[in-house]
């Protein structure tokens, strides 16, 4: 299916963060070559915090420069990799650097504190 950008609503000056919908197959090259701070996140559809994730994820003002999606039941190659036991799950990953599992809430405040105290530690190689 390949790369996929949703196209942003727009809000009275509300930022609304880029979205990617990714896959087995382009995950590695888009994580290595996006700039900026990318929240990989592992969703299903038959997962009900999920469909809130990709509902209400987006409309927060969170410090980031995309969301990058991938279904966890159509890409088992990236779920085995990076680990995946639970859905949603999250990392960070900045400048094609790993930085981690984000594990924490799915509020803003949770995520921003999550993801500051993530890109504190040192990075390591994607899965």
């Amino acid at each position: 299916m390949g790369l996929r950008q949703a196209s942003p609503k727009h809000h009275s000056e509300e930022k609304r963060v880029d979205q990617l919908q990714l896959t087995d197959f382009d995950l590695d090259q888009q994580l290595l070559n996006l700039p900026g701070v990318s929240l990989l996140i592992f969703t299903s559809l038959g997962c009900s915090s999920c469909r809130w994730a990709r509902h209400h994820l987006p409309e927060q003002s969170l410090p980031l420069d995309r969301l990058c999606w991938i279904d966890a039941e159509e890409n088992g190659g990236a779920v085995e990799r990076y680990g995946v036991f639970h859905l949603p799950t999250m990392f960070v990953i900045r400048d094609g650097a790993f930085f981690g599992a984000l594990r924490t809430q799915m509020s803003a405040d949770a995520i921003v504190t999550g993801l500051a105290h993530a890109l504190a530690t040192p990075p390591d190689e994607l899965p």
